[in-house]
């Protein structure tokens, strides 16, 4: 998906970007992470507007220096990623036999703060949420990328979170930007790394995935995520 896409820039999703489609009929682009975000977003409220608390955009932030991390997570925890945002929080379980090196990756990022005060700047209503762009253009990350090849029987699915990639990129590459999906199947190909599944909070997902102007792929109002906190057990 764009994140660069439900991963994992703005999280391969519509005409603008580079990355590849559904093979469904009707089928959105992909998420990419060369998706070009316009200025100003502009369109219809979703229904769950409402339930979200109206904030002003934050600045962008500028393009990642981060550092790649080196080491593993300890595979015999569990880790989780809970996001919190003003349309309220969800948690992912990370998958971390599926993706081990883009799990590690956005532990770390999430540890070090790199995506509070960035947003959601891909919402494409029944497809997918993407966020995760340090400098929400859709073609922002953390300044390296990982990969995880996705299994052949990948299945991008409600509530699955991958990580975005641009077409020319090969399968499994991720950066910081994921999407998560929203619709009962995208009919993605197996393309994305898949980083987990959100197990608490999908009304939230839902709710956010309202919030999109079908024509532009753009929030129509801004959504925030504040911060991002790992737990594990």
């Amino acid at each position: 998906m764009r994140r660069a896409v439900p991963i994992i820039l703005v999280i391969c999703l519509a005409a603008a970007l580079t990355g590849c489609g559904s093979d469904k009929k009707k089928a959105k682009a992909a998420p990419s992470t060369a998706q070009q975000v316009a200025t100003t977003p502009t369109g219809p409220t979703g229904q769950a507007s409402g339930r979200c608390k109206q904030v002003a955009a934050p600045s962008p932030k500028g393009e990642g220096k981060e550092r790649k991390p080196k080491g593993a997570l300890d595979a015999s925890k569990k880790w989780e990623l809970v996001v919190e945002t003003n349309c309220g929080s969800f948690t992912v379980a990370l998958d971390l036999k599926s993706a081990p090196k883009a799990s590690a990756s956005l532990v770390s990022l999430a540890k070090s703060g790199f995506f509070d005060g960035t947003t959601f700047h891909r919402i494409v209503p029944g497809f997918v949420i993407q966020g995760g762009d340090p400098t929400g253009t859709g073609g922002g990350g953390p300044g390296y990328k990982t990969v995880d090849n996705p299994p052949a029987s990948a299945k991008y699915v409600r509530g699955v979170v991958a990580m975005a990639k641009t077409g020319s990129e090969r399968n499994g590459t991720a950066g910081s930007q994921f999407f998560v999906v929203t619709g009962q199947d995208t009919g993605l190909r197996a393309q994305y790394a898949l980083v987990g599944k959100v197990t608490q909070g999908l009304d939230v997902v839902d709710r956010i995935g309202q919030l999109g102007d079908p024509a532009t792929e753009q929030p129509t109002q801004p959504i925030v995520i504040t911060k991002v906190s790992v737990k594990q057990d």
